[in-house]
């Protein structure tokens, strides 16, 4: 079938986006759904930092490529052996399919799955297909979904299904923003009941953190960036305390405010900048935990004493130590009943062709998450 996709066909594309329009919306031929496969109608994707990073050559991929990685959509036809869906079931989309067989989906750990990991990289879906094709040239995956399309084929491994009844606008934000920022506090960190977290950068995996952090009854928050209507934003989502990172003192304010440091940091921005400042905040016998995706050139460099005489923990977090069929049921069900306020995450909507201009707002930091409504 014919479709029109959002296609990324060179990296580094300057901005502003709006004019040199780094993803052409183009007419591609989309195969049917292959064995253990799924055709998704899309109604939802979110605009994320880690489609911006591959425009922009922070994070290389093999182009074209078509993007896309958090979506919610319903499914217009199954594969081969995929008896578990039926057409008409609304399903959320993780931008990691897993196996189900290697060893870290033997541990529970499909974040980590290894063949997953390798068709990532390489474009494809976990079965090693591409089903996407422009001009007779094969158009990778993003991330074994690009979403930015009318319609999408991926693995079985990549949706969940969820209740009807959740709007794909507010749905398609569990697939990564929920799933990252809320699952770092409550997997990777497992924060606890009256302990002190600290969440530096407030993009929508950031404050998805803050929610998870109020969410698992944390008796301070504090929310620190660069931009100060996302710092007001934060408290309104139930940060006790916020800082500027801008301020030359900005760690000593945060030790100030928390009495030494706090019992968890979550770095969400992807920068070395900012898990120096998550590990200064960290009080001693605390956990500094990351989830942001800097370029991969990024290095950190750490006092080691501190870490051994402190007993320090740093974690990293991958879609938030996630067991999707787990954990994405618990979330839409938290939101449902209120405790979880993931709508307030939305800065807009867009269509498929103001796609441009919104990463130039992502760009900017002048949005949260912008949603792309098929």
């Amino acid at each position: 079938m014919k479709i029109r996709a959002a296609v990324l066909n060179h990296m580094g594309v300057k901005p502003p986006y709006a004019k040199t329009k780094p993803l052409s919306i183009q007419i591609v031929e989309l195969d049917p759904p292959g064995r253990g496969e799924v055709l998704v109608k899309i109604g939802a994707a979110g605009l994320c930092h880690s489609d911006l990073s591959v425009i922009n050559g922070d994070r290389p991929r093999p182009t074209p490529m078509a993007l896309g990685h958090e979506a919610a959509g319903v499914i217009e036809a199954l594969g081969e052996d995929v008896s578990d869906l039926s057409v008409g079931d609304h399903v959320v989309m993780v931008f990691m399919p897993s196996c189900g067989h290697c060893m870290p989906c033997a541990e529970g750990r499909p974040a980590l799955c290894e063949p997953g990991a390798v068709a990532n990289g390489a474009g494809t879906l976990l079965s090693g297909a591409r089903r996407l094709h422009c001009d007779g040239v094969d158009v990778n995956h993003h991330l074994g979904v690009s979403a930015f399309a009318e319609y999408a084929v991926m693995a079985r491994r990549s949706v969940i299904k969820i209740d009807p009844a959740l709007p794909l606008h507010e749905a398609a934000l569990f697939g990564c923003a929920v799933l990252t920022g809320v699952g770092a506090v409550v997997n990777t960190a497992r924060l606890q009941p009256g302990q002190t977290a600290a969440v530096i950068g407030l993009g929508g995996v950031g404050l998805a953190s803050v929610l998870g952090a109020v969410a698992s009854g944390a008796r301070q928050i504090v929310a620190i960036d660069l931009a100060d209507d996302k710092l007001g934003l934060a408290r309104q989502l139930g940060a006790t305390d916020t800082v500027n990172a801008r301020a030359d003192d900005a760690a000593e304010q945060i030790r100030a405010l928390t009495g030494g440091g706090v019992d968890v940091a979550f770095e969400m921005a992807g920068s070395a900048r900012a898990m120096e400042l998550a590990y200064k905040i960290t009080r001693r016998g605390g956990i500094t935990v990351t989830a942001g995706l800097p370029p991969p050139t990024a290095t950190l460099a750490l006092p080691l004493v501190n870490l051994v005489a402190e007993e320090r923990t740093v974690m990293g977090s991958y879609i938030g130590s996630c067991v999707p069929t787990r954990d994405i049921p618990r979330y839409v069900g938290l939101y449902q009943r209120g405790r979880l306020p993931v709508d307030r995450l939305m800065s807009g909507v867009l269509t498929l062709d103001e796609i441009n201009e919104g990463f130039d707002r992502l760009h900017e930091g002048k949005a949260v998450r912008q949603v792309v409504v098929f």
